[in-house]
């Protein structure tokens, strides 16, 4: 027997989204102090290339339409964090680039080094395209299949009736 679920009238979905949300804006406020990542730390951070506020070359845009997946290891610069977005110079086939993301535009954060990974529900828009498989920066763009062995994996998809 399935029982029905009433709509709520709080967006839950939204609060817990925007609350982990400012967990990657803490994690790199905390980077930006120190002017190093810690240890073994470094991020992928998947985010919407058409989403408002986002500001990153066109040849990026071109090549990525609709989401990418930059890393924060080695080669950064400039990282600078506020409440709404972060900015940061990485290199793409060797050519430098400022990248200015929202937070609300990040789709996805990980930390390889610790197995910790947050998901976010991707904006309103098209279906994402089919990854791109050169270039330093990239990395497959795919779903990430939850842990089985107690990884830190936190995917948030709330799903609304209508």
């Amino acid at each position: 027997m399935t029982a029905s679920v009433p709509d709520s009238l709080i967006p839950y979905d939204e609060i817990v989204q925007e609350a982990l949300r400012a967990v990657v804006g803490r994690v790199l406020g905390q980077v930006q102090e120190t002017g190093a990542l810690p240890g073994q730390h470094h991020f992928y951070i998947t985010f919407k290339t058409q989403a408002p506020g986002v500001d990153i070359p066109e040849r990026l845009v071109e090549r990525f339409p609709d989401e990418m997946t930059i890393v924060m290891q080695h080669r950064f610069w400039d990282l600078t964090v506020d409440d709404e977005r972060f900015s940061v110079g990485l290199s793409f086939n060797q050519i430098p680039s400022m990248l200015v993301i929202p937070f609300a535009a990040i789709t996805g954060f990980h930390d390889p080094a610790v197995n910790f990974e947050l998901r976010f529900a991707a904006q309103e828009g098209p279906d994402a395209p089919e990854p791109d498989d050169d270039g330093e920066q990239d990395r497959d763009r795919g779903v990430v299949a939850e842990s089985e062995d107690g990884s830190n994996v936190v995917a948030v998809d709330f799903k609304r009736k209508k």
